[in-house]
């Protein structure tokens, strides 16, 4: 049902999002594509041409500012642009210059991520994440990216969910390198930590003003049936040393999806009954309102951007109705008086969805795997004119 009274502020910042892994193609220098050609790592397929954005991006951008969007979060790729230590492609910064250029034409706010979870081959064999000198390094490529791009960058992430980098990369072994190791993990957290605040430094040396935070991944973690000490040990490190750390930043990047259910020994899954999307995530649109209220009181009350919220479902109603819900839940967050400046929807282009590969569809807008011809779905043209009038509005 539509909601008429509610509006959102004046100046709400309305947009969706991709990532340079998933959308570009071609991303072989990174440890990503090594990963997803490793036949031990589990990936469903490679990423391949992906959705050949790295071409097809002044389409791209017209085709979110045609649907009604004002902003757009993509990133830049670290392997491109730097493929060797100390070595710096003009080529490469001047096309991340022009994408920025495009938004700008277009009408539309570039939300620029320094790091969406690829990492240079060379970094890697350096040590990677668990290397205390890949902090330096990052924040290196950070200031060198932004005195090329920066006056144009509208606002600036510099490390997509390092969460989950960390987590799924050096304690579940899903991603790259493949570790599994608490103590390491802990030890990732503190680097990733180091380099956010270095790279945040780095990026406002630069030319422009653009604010600058962090983006994490959160749930909202509950728990079950004596599960609560267990939740609370769980959330430390996956969510709370980062929120603890960004209380000076510009704004947190809050990028929810579902929630996530502790017993007292174990991870829980989906509650019996409740329906599930692609991802096997409960479909829970409201955890979106839980994360925004714990990022707004860990953080000290800086301001929140929801920089993902999503769901992957073939069934394009149940998009809607999600975010429908998720709406609702932020407007009873602004409601309460929390500074909440826009909404991102994950993602604008079904996409590689890393291990999962092309099955999962979170997009707004389809990519036919062949001809990579564009699509909108019903929920592009929806959102769209919910971003046009600020306003939730009637599906029809």
């Amino acid at each position: 049902m539509p909601d008429p009274e509610r509006t959102f502020p004046d100046g709400f910042l309305w947009g969706t999002a991709t990532a340079a892994h998933q959308v570009e193609g071609g991303n072989w220098n990174n440890d990503w594509w090594a990963w997803e050609h490793n036949p031990a790592s589990g990936c469903a397929e490679p990423s391949g041409d992906a959705c050949d954005h790295y071409h097809r991006y002044p389409e791209d951008i017209r085709l979110l500012a045609d649907l009604g969007f004002a902003t757009y979060r993509f990133s830049v790729e670290w392997s491109r642009i730097e493929p060797e230590e100390g070595e710096w492609s003009r080529a490469t910064l001047d096309h991340y210059r022009r994408m920025c250029a495009s938004c700008h034409e277009q009408g539309i706010t570039p939300i620029v991520t320094f790091h969406h979870f690829t990492t240079p081959r060379w970094v890697a064999h350096r040590g990677g994440w668990e290397e205390p000198d890949t902090a330096a390094r990052f924040a290196r490529f950070c200031e060198r990216t932004a005195a090329h791009i920066g006056d144009l960058v509208g606002w600036a992430c510099t490390l997509n969910e390092p969460n989950i980098v960390a987590m799924a990369g050096y304690l579940a072994g899903g991603f790259p390198p493949g570790r599994r190791d608490a103590r390491l993990r802990r030890e990732v957290n503190d680097i990733f930590i180091d380099a956010h605040t270095r790279a945040a430094e780095a990026i406002r040396s630069g030319p422009g003003d653009a604010p600058v935070g962090l983006t994490l991944a959160m749930q909202e973690i509950i728990g079950v049936d004596g599960g609560e000490a267990r939740a609370e040990r769980v959330a430390l490190n996956m969510e709370d040393v980062y929120l603890d750390a960004v209380k000076g930043d510009d704004f947190i990047g809050v990028q929810t999806y579902s929630r996530l259910r502790i017993g007292p020994d174990r991870t829980l899954g989906p509650e019996e009954g409740v329906e599930t999307t692609q991802m096997g995530y409960e479909f829970w649109p409201e955890s979106l309102g839980a994360t925004i209220r714990k990022a707004w009181d860990r953080t000290g009350q800086i301001p929140v951007l929801v920089t993902e919220n999503g769901i992957a479902t073939a069934d394009d109603t149940r998009r809607i109705e999600y975010v429908q819900r998720a709406l609702r839940a932020v407007g009873a967050c602004l409601d309460d008086g929390i500074d909440v400046r826009g909404y991102t929807y994950w993602s604008a282009l079904d996409n590689f969805e890393w291990a999962a590969g092309y099955a999962p569809t979170f997009g707004l807008i389809a990519v036919d795997r062949e001809t990579f011809a564009r699509a909108p779905k019903p929920s592009a043209h929806w959102l769209g004119k919910v971003a046009r009038a600020n306003a939730l509005v009637a599906t029809g």
